[in-house]
């Protein structure tokens, strides 16, 4: 990624999907998974009372990283994701402008033991030990042989 001379636009966010990843395709047939993870901010009052925050981030994955989210994520899971924050506006169908401001994710890690992901999904998910690039600037793809499923 390339960003302009003292500039940096870097998130990383670590929680749980609010539901399953809704998977699309654009008409040049580049996957785009779109789904929110929320985060929690855990604290203790004046009273010594616990008290919680959640935020929830809205995630946009695109290609192969989009295709592993839509396969291996789902509702609960627990996962890591390192990318950029980007706003976009469009106008609704009154002509107001709408802006939504959600992460693009360059890459995502799936956490949690092969049992916890089992519980979530059809089928036991290979264990992803390293980041998996996605968007415009990442790697190249790999081989098949290089694939770990």
């Amino acid at each position: 990624m390339a960003y302009g001379k003292g500039s940096v636009n870097k998130v990383i966010l670590l929680g749980r999907l609010g539901k399953d990843p809704d998977l699309k395709y654009t008409p040049s047939g580049a996957g785009v998974a779109t789904f929110s993870i929320a985060t929690d901010l855990v604290w203790k009052d004046q009273e010594g009372n616990q008290k919680q925050q959640t935020e929830w981030h809205r995630i946009v994955a695109w290609r192969k990283t989009a295709e592993i989210a839509s396969n291996y994520l789902k509702k609960g899971s627990q996962v890591y994701i390192e990318g950029r924050l980007q706003t976009r506006s469009w106008n609704d169908k009154n002509n107001i402008t709408r802006y939504t401001t959600e992460v693009v994710a360059d890459n995502l890690v799936l956490i949690g033991s092969k049992m916890e992901r089992a519980e979530t999904s059809a089928e036991i998910p290979p264990p992803m030990d390293e980041l998996v690039p996605a968007g415009p600037d990442a790697a190249p793809e790999p081989s098949e042989d290089d694939l770990p499923f």
